[in-house]
């Protein structure tokens, strides 16, 4: 997924280090335990530069997934606001992937993970596609999983590292057995997410997608609803079964790394006709318009790198 790594370098502590010079102790208290966040973060050429989708957005749950782990990160969010541009253009990228991570340091181990440092790095690097660049019109296959998602009441709306796990095992099946994705069910037996995007059903022009007991309240999850009631697309959160899905118009994943992602077959079998369908076409066309800065109602969806 690295590209071109030799010249980049990786925001750490406040200061830039060579991609290949910044290392984190074998005994950081993180590595052993999870106790640390992320966020996946996206970055777009546009006719004004590079421009950083939903950053203020981003950073804000990196915030609260900090503070449901006690951990006080420091720095102010303005500071890692302007590290995320500033990455971008050391590393000299109109586009790509940005990742912060906050992690705990190695000067004790053990469950007491007390009197430890926080430390913050952010990596930029090219993201030339998640899937197959086909995907987006194509779409993607997916096996309903025997991973449920993780039970953790922390889980949902937050992106911390301990909790991954499970969603690893889920894809490492899905792509063993052919697929291209995972389909995660909740404890209750409900649908819940792919490995890592928030899912959507399409059923008699109406959207249905998961509630977020169980799943992450994703960005682009938020993002997409918005955009489809600006459209007079009904969107319902409700509890969803595995047979709404194998009965489903349209299906799609939403996510930073998929953005807008059709889903047509299911299990070896076709979702529909197995195409992608007129509602995900046109919530992906409004979003390729947005993160290119052509669509002047969601402007303030974007923040410009210089």
């Amino acid at each position: 997924m690295f590209v071109n790594t030799e010249k980049k370098l990786i925001w750490q502590n406040g200061h830039f280090k060579k991609w290949d010079e910044s290392s984190v102790h074998i005994l950081s208290h993180t590595l052993h335990y999870g106790t640390g966040v992320f966020e996946g973060v996206r970055a777009y050429q546009t006719k004004d530069g590079a421009a950083i989708f939903r950053l203020n957005e981003h950073t804000n749950r990196l915030y609260d997934a900090a503070d449901k782990l006690n951990i006080v990160i420091p720095f102010s969010k303005k500071e890692l606001n302007y590290a995320q541009c500033e990455i971008l253009n050391a590393n000299g990228l109109d586009e790509g992937y940005i990742r912060p991570i906050v992690y705990l340091g190695n000067e004790g181990l053990g469950l007491r993970a007390k009197d430890l440092s926080v430390n913050v790095a952010i990596a930029a690097w090219e993201w030339p596609s998640y899937m197959d660049p086909k995907a987006k019109e194509d779409g993607i296959s997916v096996i309903k999983s025997s991973h449920t998602q993780y039970e953790n009441p922390l889980h949902s709306g937050h992106k911390i590292i301990g909790t991954y796990f499970s969603n690893t095992m889920a894809l490492h099946e899905a792509l063993d057995k052919g697929a291209d994705e995972a389909l995660m069910m909740d404890k209750n037996g409900y649908i819940s997410e792919g490995s890592g995007e928030n899912i959507f059903i399409v059923k008699e022009k109406e959207v249905f997608t998961p509630k977020t007991d169980h799943c992450l309240n994703g960005i682009t999850r938020k993002s997409v609803i918005n955009i489809a009631n600006n459209l007079d697309i009904k969107v319902i959160e409700k509890n969803l079964n595995y047979e709404d899905l194998v009965n489903a118009d349209e299906a799609f994943f939403t996510g930073t790394a998929v953005e807008i992602t059709p889903i047509t077959t299911l299990d070896n079998l076709k979702i529909a006709d197995g195409k992608r369908g007129p509602i995900t076409s046109l919530l992906q066309e409004n979003f390729q318009k947005i993160i290119s800065g052509n669509h002047p109602k969601y402007k303030d969806w974007l923040t410009h790198t210089k």
